[in-house]
């Protein structure tokens, strides 16, 4: 069956997206935005060159994630160790880019149908840049496409520690902590990605061959490609392959597979799907 190609894919997106199993697309892909330093070193230019070079990527690559109908997008936009281990001046340059980069973008995320929101400790940040960032969720709130996921001020390690206050609170407000339950479901629900399923693919650029503190609760079964290409420089069409390489994988979920039995994903997995 002849695939039907979304419009506003370019030539080379189009010869990887005929190769694809249109039913076997993740459901949520996650990206670990990595290089710019680099990018811009190569070119000597500043490393705010190659933080300002990025959003290119990230508009491409948004857009042709939610043209092929994944479900959910996470990009890790900026840890919490940003703020320790970046000069202050180059904290304060990726903060107004992100405020600029909110502004700019809302037209093209409702005209693609995305709903976008944030993950982390947002209340560390900005109240500027919180307020935009509240500006742009509430004006794509509506909208029923892919759900576009910012990891801002994030640390995996800290959505877990928060997940077990949030549990220890819950249980103190229902009669004390002997009334705590603790399983993988309701870690998984008092994490910032409540709602959504685990990611089934983790992209990092640059060549790096680490998570650094990303999603570490939620990767547990996700599929991981590493390419070599730095952040500036990926595309629609570079993640198109790594969808592509995605799909030669076989998951087996801790099971043998490749036996003639399908190997089953996590009640987690399972159940979750994007919700609205």
């Amino acid at each position: 069956m002849r695939h039907t190609v979304p419009a506003g894919m370019e030539r080379k997106e189009t010869e990887v997206y005929l190769r694809l199993d249109r039913a076997g697309l993740p459901r949520h892909i996650a990206i670990i935005m990595d290089g710019n330093g680099r990018w811009a070193r190569r070119r000597h230019m500043p490393r705010v060159a190659g933080h300002r070079a990025g959003v290119a990527a990230v508009r491409s690559t948004v857009q042709t994630a939610a043209r092929i109908g994944i479900p959910a997008l996470t990009l890790y936009a900026f840890s919490e160790e940003n703020w320790k281990k970046r000069p202050k001046t180059e904290v304060n340059f990726l903060m107004r880019l992100l405020c600029r980069y909110l502004k700019a973008e809302i037209k093209t995320l409702n005209e693609n149908n995305i709903r976008l929101k944030y993950i982390g400790r947002q209340h560390e940040l900005p109240e500027s840049v919180q307020r935009e960032m509240a500006e742009a969720s509430d004006a794509t709130s509506k909208n029923t496409g892919m759900l576009l996921t910012l990891a801002l001020n994030y640390s995996a390690r800290s959505e877990i520690v928060d997940a077990f206050r949030s549990l220890a609170e819950a249980a103190a407000r229902n009669g004390g902590l002997d009334h705590m339950q603790v399983d993988e479901q309701a870690i998984s629900d008092h994490l910032y990605t409540r709602g959504l399923p685990d990611p089934d693919l983790v992209i990092r650029t640059s060549g790096e061959m680490r998570l650094s503190n990303f999603l570490l609760w939620q990767l547990a079964y996700a599929e991981i490609y590493v390419t070599p290409t730095l952040w500036p420089d990926f595309r629609g069409v570079q993640l198109l392959e790594g969808i592509e390489e995605y799909q030669k994988r076989d998951r087996r979920y801790g099971g043998l597979g490749g036996d003639g039995h399908a190997p089953q994903p996590t009640p987690h997995q399972a159940h979750a799907e994007v919700k609205r």
